[in-house]
C-alpha cells in the first residue's frame, strides 16, 4: 500500500461504512500511522473523534481490532453506534463482566468466524490467561487503548490491571498499538509509552484549543462570594451543566443547597451504589437532570454533546484533570462556558488527597513473597492480606524499582539482578516520593494557571506541549485586555520553548513556556518549576542539554 492512496482509501471507508463525509483535523496522520503498522499515541480533546482513528483503519487491516476500554458504559455507547449501521464490516461484540459466560463465548465465535470486526474488552478480562489465549488465537491486527491515561501511575484513574497491558499485548503477538486519550501532559505521555511498551511511537497532539469554550477564572475571598458567582451563572438559564467539587460530602451538600435555592440538582460520586450511579448517569444523558454536582468520578465515558457549562468549585488537582473536565462542555460545537471559582484554601484539600504514602514494611513483605518464586496478584493478596488496589499500587512501584516484572500468563517474577526485598522496598518508597514531587508540581501549576494574567489557553497548551500564536480571544484575560501586554514580551527567553535544558541540582528538563520575566520548566525528577528569567541568565542556572 503506497502512501498517496492512504487518504482516498480512508475517506472512502469513512463515507461508505460510517456515513462521515470527511475526516476531522487531527485524524488523518494517526490513521496513516495505524495503516503503516506503527504504534501511536494520540491526544485529542473530548468530542474530536478519537474513536474514528481506530475504527476507519480497522476496515482496511487484516484481523479483528481489540479495543481495551475501562468503562462498560463507554463501551456500550461505542458498540451501539457501530452496530446501528447494520454493516458486517464494522460489527462489534463485547467480552466483559456484563455478559454471561455463554454470551462471552458467542462473541469470541463471532470474531473467529469473521462475522465481527471489533472486540471491546476490559483490562480485567485480558488479565485472565485463558481469555488472553482466546484473543491471541484471533490474530488481532490492531490493539486500541481508549482512555490511555488510566495506565499512568500519575493519572487520575489509576487502575492496577492496566499495568500489565504492555505484557498482555506482547502475548497477543505484539500487534500495532494505538493509545488514545483526551488529556496527557508530557510526564503522563512518557508513562503511557513506557507502560504500554510502545515501540518508537508517533505522538500526535492537536486540537487542544477549544475555541467555542469561554474560559473564566475567579478568585473568591470567601464561600459566600463563591456561591453568589455560581448562582449568577445559573440565573443565566443555560442548561445542562456540571459542577465539580472536591469531595463526596461537598457533592451531596451543594446539590441539596442548590435544590433548596430553586436550582434542582442531583449529586454523583464514587461512594454511591453502582445502580444509583448508573441511573444518574443515564438520567443526565437523557436530559432528565439539568445540574449535576459531582466529584471527578463523573465524566469519563459521558457522550453528551449539549453540556453548556462546566463549573469548578475548587482548584482541581492538576491542569490534566481540569482540561479533561472542561472538555465535556460544548462538544456540539456551540458556545460553552467554563468557570473556575477558587480559594487559596483549596490547595490544602489536594495536599490531603495526595498524602498517605506506602508502608515500607508492607513493601518489604510483598517483595519477600515475590522472591519465593513466580506468583499471581491473587496469591499475593492472600499471602499478604493486602487489598487488590494496594497490591496493584505496590507492584507498580516495585516494577519501577526493577524488583518485579509481569511475565507470560500474567505471572509475576523477580528479574535477574533485582534488589533484595529490603533494598527493593526502599527504592520503591523513593520512587513514590519522586512521583509525589511531580504531583505536587502539577498542583502548583494549577494554582499558577488560576493566578495567571496570561492568555488562559496559551498557558494550558504550554503545559500540554502545544503552542498557539498570539492570544486565544476566548478567555477572561483576553476579553478584558490583560493578556495583551503579557504576550507582547512572552515569547522572548534564553531558550526556545520545548528545548531541553539542564539544571545543576534538578537535572534535565523541557522549557514549557514564558510569562513576563518567568519561565516554566518541566524537570524529569522534580516536575514543573517556575524560574526567574533574569536569575537564570545572571547565574547561568540552566544550560542547553
Amino acid at each position: 500500500m503506497k502512501l498517496p492512496i492512504y487518504g482516498p482509501r480512508l475517506r472512502k471507508v469513512a463515507r461508505t461504512h460510517f456515513g462521515w463525509p470527511s475526516l476531522r483535523p487531527g485524524q488523518f496522520k494517526p490513521m496513516r500511522a495505524v495503516l503503516r503498522r506503527k504504534d501511536a499515541l494520540v491526544v485529542l480533546p473530548t468530542g474530536a473523534g478519537k474513536s474514528a482513528i481506530y475504527q476507519i483503519p480497522a476496515v482496511l487491516l487484516p484481523g479483528p481490532t481489540v479495543v481495551v476500554s475501562p468503562l462498560l458504559a463507554l463501551q456500550q455507547d461505542q458498540i451501539s453506534a457501530l452496530n446501528e449501521r447494520n454493516d458486517p464490516k464494522i460489527r462489534a461484540v463485547r467480552v466483559s463482566s456484563a455478559e454471561t459466560p455463554r454470551e462471552q463465548q458467542e462473541a469470541i465465535e463471532e470474531l473467529r468466524a469473521g462475522r465481527a470486526e471489533f472486540l471491546f474488552i476490559t483490562p480485567e478480562q485480558l488479565a485472565n490467561p485463558e481469555r488472553l489465549a482466546e484473543v491471541k488465537a484471533l490474530k488481532p491486527g490492531l490493539v486500541a487503548i481508549d482512555e490511555a491515561h488510566c495506565i499512568s501511575a500519575w493519572g487520575p484513574d489509576f487502575r492496577p490491571d492496566f499495568l500489565a497491558l504492555g505484557e498482555m499485548i506482547k502475548e497477543l503477538g505484539s500487534p500495532p498499538v494505538l493509545a488514545l486519550t483526551a488529556t496527557a501532559s508530557p510526564p503522563v505521555r512518557e508513562d503511557i509509552i513506557n507502560r504500554l511498551r510502545l515501540r518508537n511511537p508517533e505522538i500526535h497532539v492537536s486540537g487542544l484549543d477549544r475555541r467555542n469554550l469561554f474560559v473564566e477564572v475567579t478568585h473568591c475571598p470567601d464561600e459566600a462570594y463563591r456561591w453568589r458567582r455560581l448562582t449568577a451563572m445559573l440565573d443565566e438559564g443555560q442548561r445542562p451543566g456540571i459542577v465539580y467539587v472536591p469531595t463526596r460530602r461537598a457533592a451531596e451538600e451543594l446539590a441539596a443547597r442548590l435544590t433548596e435555592a430553586g436550582y434542582p440538582a442531583e449529586f454523583y460520586h464514587g461512594g454511591m451504589a453502582a445502580g444509583l450511579r448508573e441511573q444518574r448517569h443515564e438520567d443526565f444523558t437523557d436530559d432528565k437532570i439539568d445540574i449535576m454536582v459531582a466529584t471527578s468520578a463523573f465524566g469519563m465515558g459521558i457522550d453528551k454533546p449539549n453540556i453548556r457549562w462546566v463549573a469548578h468549585m475548587a482548584l482541581p488537582d492538576s491542569p490534566d484533570s481540569y482540561f479533561q473536565e472542561i472538555g465535556r462542555a460544548g462538544r456540539d460545537g456551540e458556545p460553552g462556558r467554563v468557570l473556575l471559582l477558587w480559594r487559596a484554601e483549596d490547595e490544602a484539600i489536594q495536599r490531603f488527597f495526595n498524602g498517605g504514602g506506602p508502608d515500607v514494611e508492607e513493601l518489604r513483605e510483598l517483595a519477600g513473597v515475590l522472591h519465593k518464586g513466580p506468583t499471581t496478584k491473587t496469591a499475593l493478596q492472600k499471602e499478604t492480606g493486602l487489598g487488590p488496589r494496594r497490591v496493584g499500587q505496590y507492584l507498580a512501584l516495585l516494577e519501577q524499582a526493577g524488583a518485579v516484572r509481569t511475565g507470560k500468563r500474567s505471572k509475576l517474577t523477580v528479574p535477574a539482578g533485582a534488589p533484595l526485598p529490603a533494598e527493593a522496598a526502599e527504592a520503591a518508597a523513593a520512587e513514590y516520593e519522586r512521583q509525589q514531587t511531580v504531583i505536587k508540581s502539577r498542583t502548583d501549576m494549577m494554582r499558577a494557571f488560576a493566578e495567571s494574567r496570561q492568555c488562559r489557553t496559551e498557558t494550558l497548551l504550554a503545559y500540554f506541549g502545544e503552542e498557539i500564536r498570539g492570544t486565544c480571544g476566548h478567555c477572561d484575560n483576553c476579553a478584558d485586555g490583560s493578556a495583551d501586554a503579557v504576550n507582547a514580551v512572552e515569547e522572548e527567553g534564553p531558550f526556545p520553548v520545548h528545548s531541553q535544558v539542564r539544571h545543576g541540582e534538578w537535572g534535565t528538563g523541557m522549557v514549557m513556556g514564558y510569562e513576563e520575566e518567568k519561565m516554566t520548566v518541566l524537570f524529569d525528577t522534580v516536575g514543573y518549576k517556575t524560574l526567574s528569567v533574569p536569575v537564570v541568565v545572571q547565574q547561568n542556572l540552566l544550560t542547553a542539554a
